[in-house]
């Protein structure tokens, strides 16, 4: 009972220091997914497009996410990027963070992309349509519905996977918990408030996520 009595008074006293990490984390995840959705789409076009050099540079890509951990990335993009350009912590972990799931999100788009019927490619040609428009308006589509269930489980992986930016400094749910925890010399009180943030935030996205499944699910 002692220890719930320090736990409720800490959370409280320090409920205005997570809400801005809070704040940080939803800014930084909404940013990077964005950016990591597009690159996937456009190293998933890449990957189907019959293109020998093309289909390489997709490959390479993809391969290099997958063959390093998350955290030499996002270090070595900001420490590179730092040498080239003027850049804060902000946009260096949020591109550090879609650099690593755009490779993920490529290969569930490639994945629902290469799931319908071969045939509406050729009813789309066979209306008129060039390649390209009947991609746009009638294979893509399609695509994204499917994709949904993956789309949503990458988010959450990237929403959690944000907390690695605060190795460069960056003061979002992780890194407050961490200042919090050896100011005050009481880490287990501050990471578990930490991951009382996280659990809610996966849990509201769940729930969005199969709110639109639902959706999709009662149109077809």
């Amino acid at each position: 009972m002692e220890y719930l009595s320090h736990f409720i008074d800490v959370f409280i006293n320090t409920y205005d220091l997570f809400f801005e990490g809070l704040k940080i984390t939803l800014y930084l995840s909404a940013a990077s997914l964005l950016i990591a959705f597009i690159i996937g789409l456009f190293f998933a076009i890449l990957k189907i497009s019959n293109i020998k050099i093309l289909e390489w540079i997709a490959d390479a890509y993809i391969w290099i996410v997958r063959g390093t951990p998350l955290i030499v990335q996002i270090f070595v993009l900001y420490y590179g990027l730092a040498e080239i350009v003027l850049i804060d912590k902000f946009w260096a972990g949020a591109i550090g963070l879609a650099f690593h799931s755009g490779a993920y999100i490529a290969e569930i788009i490639r994945g629902a992309i290469q799931s319908i019927d071969k045939g509406q490619m050729e009813a789309g040609r066979s209306l008129g349509m060039t390649k390209g428009l009947t991609m746009k308006r009638i294979i893509l589509p399609q695509a994204f519905r499917r994709a949904v269930p993956s789309l949503g489980n990458q988010f959450i992986i990237g929403i959690k996977d944000s907390s690695l930016v605060s190795f460069i400094g960056l003061q979002e749910i992780f890194g407050v918990a961490s200042s919090g925890g050896s100011n005050n010399f009481d880490y287990f009180t501050y990471y578990f408030i930490a991951a009382i943030y996280y659990l809610v935030i996966v849990l509201v996205l769940t729930l969005v996520v199969n709110y639109i499944e639902k959706r999709m699910a009662k149109s077809d």
